[in-house]
């Protein structure tokens, strides 16, 4: 077995990318994470602002892309065919749902889920008003990939900041601390479910849909990633509380 001091420089470098392009298993407690969920600090609100608009941003990319729609769009399109309810009802009572969803998971609002509701929506409009539509194929699937990776970054500032996670992206933080699996493999279990439902109540779906249900999990997880290395975990202190 070959001992690490042996490695070349160019076998050390590509371990280290290897290890890097895994993605973060976790949410890391970094410099800037708030101890409260209720009470931000300068540090903590920067990370949670910036985080939910990079995520406004990437859906207002995928939205311009018109490759089709995110998983959970597709499961509210199937319901409202199946119960004739319009759409944006329906987005809402899934997002209810979800958070019941919580209670069982011991999850706990904080004021990141309360401005995970407001702050995206508007950086989603204004993104999109000023986006030009792409002329081609290839830049609509280059346009919808980058809204994948963009959603995964914002996901890593606004998670690390301590102030809660927002509606779905708590199913996906309560899952992993319940069962120690990676937050990329949860949050991909999550997406294709919620697809494969939604296809199956008749929502419609396209190339983009497919994509953002296989790829984001491991979106979050390299946007942790990258955060934990701007901002290196601290020592273990237990999550933020309420």
């Amino acid at each position: 077995m070959t001992d690490a001091s042996d490695e070349t420089p160019e076998a050390s470098a590509s371990r280290r990318l290897l290890s890097f392009l895994k993605g973060a298993r976790t949410v890391p407690r970094t410099r800037w994470t708030a101890r409260r969920f209720w009470a931000p600090t300068p540090a903590s609100m920067v990370s949670l602002l910036l985080g939910l608009w990079l995520f406004g941003t990437g859906e207002a990319f995928l939205l311009t892309a018109d490759l089709g729609a995110s998983p959970w769009t597709v499961l509210a399109q199937g319901l409202s065919r199946r119960t004739g309810w319009d759409i944006g009802w329906l987005t809402f009572a899934v997002s209810a749902v979800v958070l019941l969803l919580w209670i069982p998971l011991r999850q706990k609002p904080g004021l990141g889920t309360l401005l995970n509701i407001l702050v995206i929506p508007i950086a989603l409009q204004i993104t999109y008003d000023v986006l030009p539509e792409p002329g081609s194929w290839p830049g609509r699937l280059a346009l919808s990939l980058l809204g994948i990776a963009t959603i995964g970054l914002g996901s890593g500032f606004y998670l690390t900041a301590g102030h809660g996670p927002g509606p779905r992206d708590g199913w996906m933080t309560g899952l992993h601390h319940r069962t120690g699996r990676p937050v990329g493999q949860i949050r991909l279990m999550i997406e294709v479910v919620v697809l494969v439902i939604g296809v199956a109540l008749g929502g419609t779906f396209g190339i983009g849909t497919v994509l953002f249900a296989l790829l984001i999990g491991q979106a979050v997880a390299l946007g942790l990633q990258v955060v934990t290395h701007l901002a290196p975990p601290l020592p273990h202190e237990g999550p933020a509380h309420g």
